[in-house]
Protein backbone atom coordinates (compact mmCIF):
# COMPACT_ATOMS: atom_id res chain seq x y z
CA UNK A 1 0.00 0.00 0.00
CA UNK A 2 1.13 3.50 -0.83
CA UNK A 3 -0.52 6.66 0.54
CA UNK A 4 -0.43 9.96 -1.34
CA UNK A 5 -0.92 13.32 0.39
CA UNK A 6 -0.35 16.96 -0.56
CA UNK A 7 2.25 19.30 0.93
CA UNK A 8 1.37 22.50 2.83
CA UNK A 9 2.02 26.20 2.31
CA UNK A 10 2.75 26.72 6.01
CA UNK A 11 6.17 25.54 7.14
CA UNK A 12 7.93 25.10 10.48
CA UNK A 13 11.70 25.20 10.40
CA UNK A 14 12.04 26.50 13.96
CA UNK A 15 10.89 23.53 16.03
CA UNK A 16 13.56 20.89 16.53
CA UNK A 17 12.73 17.58 14.76
CA UNK A 18 11.74 14.62 16.94
CA UNK A 19 14.04 12.23 15.07
CA UNK A 20 17.65 12.32 13.91
CA UNK A 21 16.90 10.08 10.93
CA UNK A 22 16.69 11.65 7.49
CA UNK A 23 16.94 10.84 3.79
CA UNK A 24 17.56 12.79 0.59
CA UNK A 25 14.77 13.52 -1.93
CA UNK A 26 14.89 11.31 -5.02
CA UNK A 27 14.22 14.19 -7.42
CA UNK A 28 16.68 16.73 -6.03
CA UNK A 29 18.37 17.23 -9.42
CA UNK A 30 14.99 18.17 -10.89
CA UNK A 31 14.36 20.51 -7.95
CA UNK A 32 17.70 22.17 -8.61
CA UNK A 33 16.75 22.68 -12.28
CA UNK A 34 13.49 24.35 -11.24
CA UNK A 35 15.27 26.56 -8.70
CA UNK A 36 17.68 27.83 -11.36
CA UNK A 37 14.71 28.99 -13.43
CA UNK A 38 12.82 30.38 -10.43
CA UNK A 39 15.87 32.47 -9.51
CA UNK A 40 15.37 34.43 -12.72
CA UNK A 41 12.08 35.82 -11.38
CA UNK A 42 11.89 39.09 -9.46
CA UNK A 43 9.88 39.35 -6.22
CA UNK A 44 7.15 41.12 -8.22
CA UNK A 45 7.18 38.31 -10.81
CA UNK A 46 6.74 35.74 -8.06
CA UNK A 47 3.87 37.67 -6.47
CA UNK A 48 2.10 37.91 -9.81
CA UNK A 49 2.71 34.28 -10.77
CA UNK A 50 1.49 32.87 -7.47
CA UNK A 51 -1.09 35.56 -6.71
CA UNK A 52 0.47 36.28 -3.33
CA UNK A 53 1.33 39.47 -1.43
CA UNK A 54 4.45 41.54 -2.10
CA UNK A 55 5.79 40.42 1.29
CA UNK A 56 5.43 36.75 0.37
CA UNK A 57 6.94 37.47 -3.05
CA UNK A 58 10.08 38.80 -1.36
CA UNK A 59 10.13 35.88 1.10
CA UNK A 60 10.05 33.29 -1.66
CA UNK A 61 12.54 35.21 -3.80
CA UNK A 62 14.92 34.99 -0.84
CA UNK A 63 14.15 31.29 -0.40
CA UNK A 64 15.05 30.52 -4.01
CA UNK A 65 18.29 32.46 -3.73
CA UNK A 66 19.20 30.66 -0.49
CA UNK A 67 18.45 27.16 -1.83
CA UNK A 68 21.65 25.17 -1.56
CA UNK A 69 22.71 21.54 -1.84
CA UNK A 70 23.78 19.25 -0.33
CA UNK A 71 20.92 19.08 2.19
CA UNK A 72 21.78 18.35 5.80
CA UNK A 73 20.02 18.72 9.17
CA UNK A 74 21.86 22.04 9.49
CA UNK A 75 20.14 23.63 6.47
CA UNK A 76 17.01 21.49 5.94
CA UNK A 77 14.32 19.53 7.81
CA UNK A 78 12.38 16.30 7.32
CA UNK A 79 9.33 16.94 5.12
CA UNK A 80 6.66 15.41 7.39
CA UNK A 81 7.89 17.58 10.25
CA UNK A 82 8.50 20.76 8.23
CA UNK A 83 5.05 20.94 6.62
CA UNK A 84 2.28 22.41 8.76
CA UNK A 85 -1.43 22.95 8.08
CA UNK A 86 -4.65 20.96 8.31
CA UNK A 87 -3.43 17.66 6.79
CA UNK A 88 -0.32 17.71 8.98
CA UNK A 89 -2.33 18.54 12.09
CA UNK A 90 -4.15 15.28 11.46
CA UNK A 91 -0.97 13.38 10.59
CA UNK A 92 0.79 14.59 13.77
CA UNK A 93 4.16 13.18 12.68
CA UNK A 94 5.74 14.77 15.75
CA UNK A 95 4.04 12.00 17.79
CA UNK A 96 5.47 9.17 15.66
CA UNK A 97 7.69 6.57 17.26
CA UNK A 98 10.72 5.14 15.44
CA UNK A 99 8.69 2.20 14.09
CA UNK A 100 5.99 4.59 12.82
CA UNK A 101 8.58 6.55 10.86
CA UNK A 102 9.97 3.29 9.46
CA UNK A 103 6.52 2.25 8.21
CA UNK A 104 5.76 5.76 6.91
CA UNK A 105 9.03 5.81 4.95
CA UNK A 106 7.84 2.76 3.01
CA UNK A 107 4.19 3.68 2.62
CA UNK A 108 3.62 7.47 2.73
CA UNK A 109 4.47 9.83 -0.13
CA UNK A 110 4.05 13.61 -0.36
CA UNK A 111 3.51 15.17 -3.79
CA UNK A 112 5.33 18.49 -4.26
CA UNK A 113 5.60 21.09 -6.99
CA UNK A 114 9.30 21.59 -6.27
CA UNK A 115 10.41 18.21 -4.94
CA UNK A 116 8.20 15.89 -6.99
CA UNK A 117 7.64 12.97 -4.65
CA UNK A 118 8.86 12.99 -1.06
CA UNK A 119 9.18 10.41 1.69
CA UNK A 120 8.37 11.65 5.21
CA UNK A 121 12.04 11.79 6.30
CA UNK A 122 13.34 13.40 3.09
CA UNK A 123 15.01 16.70 3.90
CA UNK A 124 13.57 19.85 2.34
CA UNK A 125 14.42 23.53 2.45
CA UNK A 126 11.75 26.26 2.75
CA UNK A 127 9.86 26.95 -0.47
CA UNK A 128 6.55 27.76 -2.04
CA UNK A 129 5.65 26.30 -5.42
CA UNK A 130 2.20 24.82 -5.71
CA UNK A 131 1.68 22.11 -8.31
CA UNK A 132 -0.99 24.14 -10.08
CA UNK A 133 1.31 27.14 -10.61
CA UNK A 134 1.45 28.01 -14.32
CA UNK A 135 5.21 28.40 -14.32
CA UNK A 136 6.69 28.10 -17.80
CA UNK A 137 9.87 26.07 -17.65
CA UNK A 138 12.34 24.18 -19.82
CA UNK A 139 9.99 21.17 -20.04
CA UNK A 140 6.66 22.88 -20.71
CA UNK A 141 4.09 25.48 -19.78
CA UNK A 142 3.43 24.28 -16.24
CA UNK A 143 4.61 21.94 -13.50
CA UNK A 144 2.44 19.04 -14.69
CA UNK A 145 4.42 19.09 -17.93
CA UNK A 146 7.69 19.52 -16.04
CA UNK A 147 7.10 16.34 -14.02
CA UNK A 148 5.48 14.44 -16.89
CA UNK A 149 5.36 10.67 -16.25
CA UNK A 150 8.22 10.67 -13.74
CA UNK A 151 6.09 10.76 -10.58
CA UNK A 152 3.81 7.96 -11.80
CA UNK A 153 6.86 5.87 -12.72
CA UNK A 154 8.30 6.44 -9.24
CA UNK A 155 4.99 5.49 -7.60
CA UNK A 156 4.92 2.24 -9.56
CA UNK A 157 8.52 1.47 -8.62
CA UNK A 158 7.79 2.08 -4.95
CA UNK A 159 4.60 0.01 -5.05
CA UNK A 160 6.59 -2.83 -6.59
CA UNK A 161 9.35 -2.51 -3.98
CA UNK A 162 6.83 -3.07 -1.17
CA UNK A 163 4.68 -5.52 -3.16
CA UNK A 164 1.89 -2.98 -2.81
CA UNK A 165 -1.44 -3.54 -4.56
CA UNK A 166 -3.28 -0.40 -3.39
CA UNK A 167 -2.75 3.33 -3.86
CA UNK A 168 -4.68 5.42 -1.32
CA UNK A 169 -5.26 8.84 -2.82
CA UNK A 170 -5.50 11.34 0.04
CA UNK A 171 -4.05 14.20 -2.03
CA UNK A 172 -5.97 17.24 -3.25
CA UNK A 173 -7.13 17.33 -6.88
CA UNK A 174 -4.44 19.92 -7.68
CA UNK A 175 -1.67 17.52 -6.69
CA UNK A 176 -3.26 14.25 -7.77
CA UNK A 177 -3.43 15.64 -11.32
CA UNK A 178 0.37 15.17 -11.42
CA UNK A 179 -0.25 11.41 -11.34
CA UNK A 180 -1.41 9.38 -14.36
CA UNK A 181 -4.03 7.04 -12.80
CA UNK A 182 -4.37 4.82 -15.88
CA UNK A 183 -0.65 4.06 -15.66
CA UNK A 184 -0.67 3.17 -11.96
CA UNK A 185 -0.12 -0.55 -11.35
CA UNK A 186 -2.47 -0.80 -8.38
CA UNK A 187 -6.06 -0.47 -7.23
CA UNK A 188 -6.69 3.22 -6.48
CA UNK A 189 -8.93 4.10 -3.53
CA UNK A 190 -9.95 7.73 -2.97
CA UNK A 191 -11.44 8.31 0.51
CA UNK A 192 -13.81 11.26 0.91
CA UNK A 193 -14.74 12.78 4.27
CA UNK A 194 -18.15 14.36 4.81
CA UNK A 195 -19.63 16.13 7.81
CA UNK A 196 -23.32 16.62 8.62
CA UNK A 197 -24.42 20.18 7.96
CA UNK A 198 -27.80 21.74 7.22
CA UNK A 199 -29.52 18.40 6.92
CA UNK A 200 -27.00 16.65 4.67
CA UNK A 201 -23.47 15.31 4.47
CA UNK A 202 -21.03 17.74 2.86
CA UNK A 203 -17.30 17.96 2.27
CA UNK A 204 -16.10 20.80 4.51
CA UNK A 205 -12.59 21.70 3.40
CA UNK A 206 -10.99 22.28 6.82
CA UNK A 207 -12.33 19.04 8.29
CA UNK A 208 -11.69 17.01 5.13
CA UNK A 209 -8.04 18.10 4.99
CA UNK A 210 -7.47 17.21 8.63
CA UNK A 211 -9.21 13.85 8.07
CA UNK A 212 -6.78 13.03 5.24
CA UNK A 213 -3.97 13.40 7.75
CA UNK A 214 -5.87 11.43 10.39
CA UNK A 215 -6.38 8.54 7.98
CA UNK A 216 -2.72 8.62 6.95
CA UNK A 217 -1.72 8.37 10.63
CA UNK A 218 -4.30 5.59 11.19
CA UNK A 219 -2.78 3.54 8.37
CA UNK A 220 0.75 4.13 9.65
CA UNK A 221 0.11 3.44 13.33
CA UNK A 222 -2.01 0.37 12.62
CA UNK A 223 0.39 -0.93 9.93
CA UNK A 224 -2.45 -1.31 7.43
CA UNK A 225 -1.59 -2.82 4.05
CA UNK A 226 -5.05 -4.06 2.95
CA UNK A 227 -7.65 -1.82 1.31
CA UNK A 228 -10.50 -3.55 3.15
CA UNK A 229 -8.95 -2.60 6.51
CA UNK A 230 -9.34 1.09 5.60
CA UNK A 231 -13.06 0.70 6.22
CA UNK A 232 -12.28 0.35 9.92
CA UNK A 233 -11.19 4.01 10.11
CA UNK A 234 -13.10 5.43 13.09
CA UNK A 235 -11.00 8.39 14.25
CA UNK A 236 -12.63 11.64 15.45
CA UNK A 237 -16.11 10.24 14.97
CA UNK A 238 -15.80 9.27 11.30
CA UNK A 239 -17.15 5.99 10.02
CA UNK A 240 -17.36 4.21 6.69
CA UNK A 241 -20.64 4.88 4.83
CA UNK A 242 -21.15 2.06 2.29
CA UNK A 243 -24.47 3.52 1.10
CA UNK A 244 -22.71 6.72 -0.05
CA UNK A 245 -19.59 5.05 -1.42
CA UNK A 246 -18.68 3.95 -4.92
CA UNK A 247 -16.39 1.11 -5.98
CA UNK A 248 -13.20 3.17 -5.75
CA UNK A 249 -14.47 6.28 -3.94
CA UNK A 250 -15.07 5.47 -0.31
CA UNK A 251 -17.05 7.94 1.81
CA UNK A 252 -16.55 8.39 5.54
CA UNK A 253 -19.11 10.47 7.42
CA UNK A 254 -19.40 12.19 10.77
CA UNK A 255 -22.52 13.54 12.45
CA UNK A 256 -20.77 16.04 14.75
Amino acid sequence: MLILISPAKTLDFDTAPVTDKYTQPDFLKDSDALIKELRELSPADISGLMKISDKLGVLNFDRYQAFKTPFSPANAKQAALAFQGDVYTGLAAETFKARDFDFAQKHLRILSGLYGLLRPLDLIQPYRLEMGTKFKNQRGDNLYQFWGDSLTTAINEQLAATKGKVLVNLASNEYYKAVKPKQVDAEIITPLFKDWKNGQYKIISFYAKKARGLMSAYIIKNRITSAEDLKGFDVDGYGFAPELSKEREWVFTRKE
